[in-house]
């Protein structure tokens, strides 16, 4: 599984004038399968994506060059990989 840490470096305003694309851009890989859980951090300095496995660490931060935050230079992200050794039966699918 996959963290994806995503780090704002515009102001604000220019992240709400593109956050209707990110959001359509993040619903696509939602609908698909491949993103379980996205949404802003507290406060709103980025965002956060949990992601299944079944892919490469390089195959995922090519996928994330398409996200138009990251399209427009308006944020840096971070991906960590990591083996679930606790998951809830729930998520079982996703690692």
């Amino acid at each position: 599984m996959f963290i994806v840490t995503i780090t704002y470096t515009q102001p604000i305003e220019a992240i709400e004038a593109r956050t209707v694309e990110h959001r359509a851009w993040l619903d696509q890989h939602v609908a698909s399968g491949l993103i379980i859980a996205a949404g802003p951090m507290v406060p709103r300095t980025g965002g956060i994506l949990v992601v299944r496995s079944g892919s490469t660490k390089e195959e995922l931060e090519a996928l994330l060059k398409a996200d138009p935050f990251q399209v427009h230079g308006l944020a840096d992200y971070t991906v960590t990989e990591f083996k679930a050794g606790k998951l809830n039966p729930a998520l079982a699918e996703f690692a």
